[in-house]
């Protein structure tokens, strides 16, 4: 194999130590770094307005919300993912400074972009967390919530929410919401435009 075909693997510690003081944040799974991208105003809506509904519901639940810039690891340092939004129950998990390892809801925004490997390898890494009991796809371009809700039988079942007047829940943390209100300011027009406008 010649060295332009090879690819530069760095170890778990390597990249965590590189995205200590990184200006651009990376995801790493299995040797390799990926760079991210930016969001979009719609992704960035959704995720706010989730985050917004859950801090008050969780309150004195032992269960923490944690938003975007916190990363969760999988397995024996398989891969180290920022998902959009993640509830952790573990109080082990709360003396974690920068790193969650038992999140028990994981959420996910939706782009054009990343929907195809959120839908596929991510949410099959995301499965070897044991903690792990909702994966939740918020899609920013339509009234759509898809909840893969895995049951006593540890098999992964979806649930789908659509429509404008839906009501979406969240069984793992007994949280229930109105579709319009995780929809509250998304400009769809805006959301649904494929390439960035100055």
């Amino acid at each position: 194999m010649s060295a332009l075909t090879e690819k530069l693997k760095i170890t778990p510690e390597e990249y965590l130590a590189g995205e200590m003081d990184a200006p651009i944040r990376s995801e790493y799974v299995h040797g390799e770094v990926y760079a991210m991208a930016g969001a979009s105003d719609g992704h960035i809506t959704v995720t706010g307005n989730l985050f917004a509904m859950l801090k008050p519901h969780l309150r004195g639940s032992g269960c923490k919300s944690y938003i975007s810039d916190m990363k969760v690891r999988i397995g024996a340092d398989n891969a180290y993912y920022y998902p959009d939004l993640l509830v952790s129950c573990d109080p082990s998990d709360h003396k974690r400074n920068y790193i969650k390892h038992a999140p028990t809801l994981i959420v996910e925004v939706l782009s054009s972009s990343t929907e195809a490997y959120d839908r596929g390898g991510k949410f099959a890494l995301y499965r070897q967390l044991e903690s792990l009991q909702e994966y939740v796809l918020v899609d920013p371009r339509t009234y759509r919530v898809e909840i893969f809700r895995r049951n006593p039988h540890n098999r992964w079942e979806l649930f789908s929410f659509e429509g404008e007047t839906a009501e979406v829940e969240f069984a793992s943390l007994n949280f229930h919401c109105p579709m319009q209100d995780i929809y509250e300011d998304v400009d769809f027009e805006l959301a649904q435009a494929e390439l960035p406008k100055v």
